[in-house]
């Protein structure tokens, strides 16, 4: 098992001979030879005989021939550290059972009948097979082979993985076998199946197999018999699956899909993080208290050995895991999450007075253009006027003229009231009444305001880069637009989750509002979310400016602009990458990622430019500098809608002490 915590598993459907274990057998240790590096190898159903033998399986022929293929297969793994789990049919105490065997290292390690038999439409299992109950004998000796654990409370540890086993229909169970397993402790669950293919039913499949996963909190693989096995009534596609905490990783082509029948195996390989789940299981205490209700009997341990060799990651990792790779799927996101963000505003807009203008800073950035669509399109669907939203546009020292023209003219594209103010005559006043020089430069004042704003302004703009620092300039603009909003009435906020995690805002200052559409939706997708909506809500010149707005670079646009009218703040200059402090923070949020394992993780990442390794360093660094110094910023965040799976709202998600220090994760991500 990998040292951060990633399991190799294969699921995989050799070529099958009906009635023939010793040919399947062969197939078997074929597939073993091309998958080494699995640390488990889960096979089909009845695997070892063919699922479709019929009353073949009455024949002790069969049944003989299949128990010495299981123990040649035990000798000839020896030298396999994987944990194989292969199917057959088994007389036990009289009655034959459907079986799957657990092997390692050439030892049997256990045995596990199946509960549930479909007898009903093309399936008959109940002609041939008993089901497995708690009533069978605890171990089972085998000729050539010895004493063996038998029964449905077997589980097999090693380290993190905690393995539970079932098979085909007892998947299709109102309460899987896999689900008390999951309540026992198991977080890997492999189901030895033999699913015939029928229209549309893999897709059911892959969506039962997704969500069981999902429902246990745990990593499940699925392997279905292929068309090796007899196709007199039904065909087998060999529909090969594994699924990690309700998401569908990997799975293999099948019939109907593109598979050669001709093909010796169809199998799907990858590697779960056994690390990540157990993050999730601690995290959702409903999980234990299901155990105490409804496991009504204890589960025995088997325990196995993984090997601990490093090797190469068998995952794919998104550098964007916000944003959905399938331009489908990113639409419907788009448009889910702007959907949610509409109903959380009217919902709180109805609270207020229907006098009550919606005040919002619109500055030609891209949250607070998204913000602005959001409440444009909640007062089209509540009836209400758009002139009910009033726009501020407040140019300051650092605002191109870009920003401003694409804020003016958005505005009045969309119909909303609106005022443009000059700040820098208020900010040249506070300067002067808290004796600021800003920069080191001296401000003019024995002359009016206007002349030393148009002064500082000219002076600003020779400034040389090693001296454009100056926080208190930078906070005072802030909070001067946010004492011009306040001073009006309800603020709607724009800053967005990125900004909250990095604390990328001026306390009191753009900071605060009275609601914040935009509070957990990262930096990484308000880009496509406001390409969404112009896409899709607009046409024409509206949907230009919008276009126009999205492709701007980001910046607060507060430090002075150079001599040709150009921004010279650049936040992810000053920042680092928001695509890799994003990737930073669903990791060490959603998953509970060390230091370690985000830097493991971004090399492994396809992000949408490279990254060298210096830059992955030092993003990740600030990342957790400013992640854990701003938590005082976080605690008093106005509310503000859920929309994915990470909030950082202090009253929901996250819960920080403000002077938690973060020595103990740098000093982890310095070793």
């Amino acid at each position: 098992m990998h040292p951060f915590g990633y399991l190799r598993i294969t699921a995989a459907s050799h070529s099958t001979t009906v009635a023939n274990p010793k040919a399947n057998r062969l197939a078997i240790e074929s597939v073993l030879s091309t998958v080494q590096e699995s640390d488990i190898v889960l096979f089909p159903e009845l695997s070892l005989s063919g699922y479709t033998c019929g009353e073949l399986f009455c024949q002790r022929l069969l049944l003989d021939a299949s128990l010495v293929e299981l123990k040649a297969l035990c000798e000839s793994s020896r030298i396999q550290t994987a944990l194989i789990v292969v199917g057959l049919p088994m007389t036990i105490e009289g009655r034959l059972y459907n079986v799957a065997a657990v092997i390692q290292s050439g030892r049997l390690l256990g045995l596990i009948p199946k509960q549930y038999l479909p007898t009903y439409q093309e399936f008959y299992e109940g002609r041939w097979f008993a089901a497995g109950d708690s009533d069978l004998p605890a171990t089972i000796d085998l000729p050539g082979i010895g004493v063996v654990p038998l029964g449905i409370d077997l589980l097999f540890t090693s380290g993190e993985a905690v393995v539970g086993i079932e098979i085909c229909e007892d998947l299709w169970m109102p309460v899987p076998p896999s689900s008390l397993q999951s309540l026992a402790g198991a977080n890997v669950f492999l189901n030895l199946s033999a699913s015939n293919e029928t229209v549309g039913k893999a897709a059911y499949r892959s969506q039962l197999v997704a969500s069981q996963s999902g429902r246990c909190c745990g990593a499940y693989a699925y392997s279905s018999s292929g068309p090796g096995e007899s196709t007199t009534d039904l065909v087998f596609g060999g529909h090969c699956l594994i699924a990690e905490n309700g998401s569908l990783l990997v799975e293999s082509k099948r019939v109907g899909s593109g598979l050669n029948s001709s093909l010796p195996i169809a199998s799907a390989t990858v590697d779960i993080d056994l690390q990540r789940l157990q993050h999730d299981r601690q995290v959702m205490g409903t999980l234990h208290q299901a155990r105490t209700r409804f496991l009504d009997r204890p589960f025995r341990k088997i325990a196995f050995e993984l090997s601990r060799e490093a090797r190469k990651l068998k995952r794919d990792v998104s550098g964007l895991p916000f944003v959905p790779r399938n331009s489908n799927e990113l639409r419907d996101r788009c448009q889910e999450i702007f959907e949610i963000q509409c109903a959380a505003l009217t919902k709180r807009v109805q609270q207020l007075p229907e006098e009550t203008k919606l005040h919002i800073g619109v500055s030609g950035g891209l949250d607070s253009t998204l913000a602005l669509l959001v409440a444009v399109r909640m007062c089209r669907q509540a009836s209400w006027p758009t002139k009910r939203i009033h726009g501020l546009t407040m140019p300051g020292f650092g605002t191109s003229s870009k920003t401003l023209e694409n804020s003016l003219h958005l505005m009045k594209l969309l119909d909303v009231s609106s005022d443009t103010i000059d700040i820098r005559s208020t900010c040249v006043q506070v300067f002067e009444d808290l004796k600021h020089s800003p920069f080191g430069l001296t401000l003019d004042t024995g002359t009016n305001v206007t002349k030393t704003m148009e002064h500082l302004q000219s002076e600003l703009e020779s400034l040389p880069d090693d001296r454009r620092s100056d926080l208190v300039f930078e906070n005072v603009q802030a909070r001067v637009r946010t004492l011009m909003l306040m001073s009006r009435g309800f603020v709607l906020g724009t800053g967005d989750l990125s900004e909250q995690a990095l604390g990328w805002s001026t306390y009191n200052g753009d900071h605060m509002s009275m609601y914040n559409v935009n509070c957990s939706i990262p930096k990484t997708l308000v880009r496509f979310l406001v390409r969404y909506v112009a896409e899709n809500e607009f046409e024409g010149e509206i949907r230009k400016v919008l276009l126009s707005i999205s492709d701007t670079p980001i910046s607060p646009e507060l430090l002075p602009l150079a001599k040709d009218r150009s921004v010279k703040q650049s936040t992810e200059e000053s920042l680092g990458p928001y695509e890799l402090h994003d990737f930073f923070l669903y990791h060490f949020v959603r998953t509970g990622a060390s230091p370690e394992k985000l830097l493991y993780l971004a090399n492994h990442a396809t992000f949408s430019q490279d990254f060298d390794d210096a830059t992955i360093l030092q993003t990740l660094r600030t990342f957790l500098t400013r992640f854990f110094a701003s938590q005082y910023k976080r605690t008093c965040v106005p509310d503000g809608p859920k929309v994915g799976s990470i909030s950082l709202s202090p009253r929901g998600d996250w819960r920080m002490p403000s002077d938690a220090s973060a020595l103990a994760w740098l000093e982890s991500l310095q070793r």
